[in-house]
């Protein structure tokens, strides 16, 4: 696709002692790594793409709509945390739900809707189970049918692998690339691991500082000597 899903112009966030800035633009259908060190504004940026951070300056677009004034609610984008915030006392079809109607005031379609979700995520017949008796990893399944029964176009991800151990890390790359290629849908995922950049991504925007250092094609993100952060965070020792 050519189109754009997101583009920011020129949008700054300030806070107390230092002021982040971003300009870009991210191909529709792409999967994009948003990747730094702790601190450079990578999940600020995912918040003022959300609508949970506004900028004090700049313009947000959406699929070309301007979002000024729109709420996260109302805004075509889904986000899975790290902490995938499920209600520990709902059961999964419930928190999946969710998704659908706040208020749940669910029909028979929806449940079927939440039925099929569930399964497409691996977790057929959990739905009557409540979130303390999962794994992180089924927890995180759970989040990501919450997310697909939504239907939004553009899913964000924060740290959504931080907590699992590397074989449910690379479970859950394998279906969430699956379920992209059903889908077709944006994804603009924050992390701080290297392989999850490596092995999923299509382009990276690399924050350095408050600011992107680089957005480039994953093969020319993995080239790069040019800039030392980069070189830090892949582990190719300091600048030429």
């Amino acid at each position: 696709m050519n189109a754009a899903a997101v583009i920011l112009k020129d949008v700054k966030v300030r806070f107390e002692t230092t002021v982040l800035t971003f300009s870009c633009t991210v191909p529709a259908g792409e999967i994009v790594a948003v990747a730094g060190a702790s601190g450079s504004g990578k999940s600020t940026l995912l918040n003022v793409v959300a609508g949970f951070e506004e900028p004090d300056e700049g313009e947000v677009r959406i699929f070309g709509d301007d979002m000024a004034g729109h709420l996260p609610a109302a805004r075509p984008v889904s986000v899975i945390f790290q902490e995938n915030n499920l209600f520990a006392h709902l059961d999964v079809a419930t928190n999946v739900g969710f998704g659908i109607s706040p208020s749940l005031r669910l029909r028979a379609a929806d449940r079927k809707r939440i039925e099929e979700a569930l399964a497409r995520v691996g977790l057929a017949g959990f739905g009557k189970r409540l979130p303390p008796t999962l794994s992180g990893g089924e927890r995180q399944r759970v989040a990501l049918a919450r997310a697909l029964v939504r239907h939004r176009p553009l899913l964000l991800l924060d740290e959504p692998f931080a907590a699992l151990d590397p074989g449910m890390r690379a479970e859950m790359r394998d279906l969430l690339a699956d379920l992209h290629r059903e889908e077709s849908n944006t994804i603009l995922m924050v992390t701080h691991h290297p392989d999850d950049v490596r092995l999923f991504s299509d382009s990276v925007l690399f924050l350095d500082k408050g600011r992107i250092a680089a957005h480039d094609p994953i093969d020319r993100f993995l080239e790069r000597r040019d800039i030392t952060a980069i070189n830090r965070f892949l582990g190719h020792g300091t600048e030429r």
